[in-house]
């Protein structure tokens, strides 16, 4: 097999995320970039399952690069919302809705629950292909459970970092540190599982 070239994209406009994956993937010899900084455009995620967005991103990315790509879906979980915003996390206050917007859409759909009923999980699901028609993708997921908070804190993060707490650090996500935030978080637990076979493919 033919080596693979250690210049990785990731299907996904979001800084955010390519900052934690830079720092998810130090150790690994590859240079990584992100559609937005090559002018690709995203496709929309039309499907059911976040492991079907995640692969549909990473086809379409690599097709249109001939890059190895590695794309992610990733999902807020409210129990009492019957696991909303879910799917369309990114978008559950409009297609052009802010985190400011999504986050207090959140807190008003809770209204003043108290902490007992405001439990919630960060879902994370990553694929990676060597090209667009890979038979064989990497899969992993992560699970991440916590509770929302009753108002946000901390300056931290991205998206609903801020008015997410970890009951196990006693702390919302906005207040961890990076270091502490990409080893026990959603998308950090999903990328530790992918690591063994990308250390296979690019050892």
């Amino acid at each position: 097999m033919s080596a693979l070239p250690t210049r990785l994209l990731l299907a996904s406009h979001n800084a955010g995320k390519l900052a934690e994956l830079r720092a998810l993937l130090a150790d690994l010899p590859l240079e990584l970039c992100d559609a937005l900084s090559l002018g690709l455009p995203v496709p929309e995620e039309p499907a059911a399952t976040f492991v079907e967005n995640a692969l549909l991103k990473a086809r379409h990315c690599a097709a249109l690069t001939g890059l190895p790509t590695l794309a992610d879906d990733s999902g807020l979980m409210v129990d009492a919302l019957d696991g909303g915003p879910g799917l369309h996390t990114a978008r559950y206050a409009g297609p052009d809705a802010s985190a400011k917007d999504n986050i207090a859409k959140l807190l008003a759909a809770l209204g003043d629950r108290p902490d007992a009923e405001r439990g919630a999980t960060f879902v994370a699901v990553v694929v990676f292909l060597r090209h667009a028609e890979d038979p064989l993708p990497l899969i992993a997921q992560g699970l991440w459970r916590g509770r929302i908070l009753q108002q946000p804190t901390g300056s931290e993060g991205f998206g609903y970092d801020p008015v997410f707490f970890d009951p196990a650090h006693d702390l919302g996500v906005a207040q961890m540190p990076a270091e502490l935030k990409d080893r026990i978080s959603h998308r950090g637990q999903a990328l530790s599982a992918l690591r063994e076979g990308l250390s296979q493919l690019y050892k």
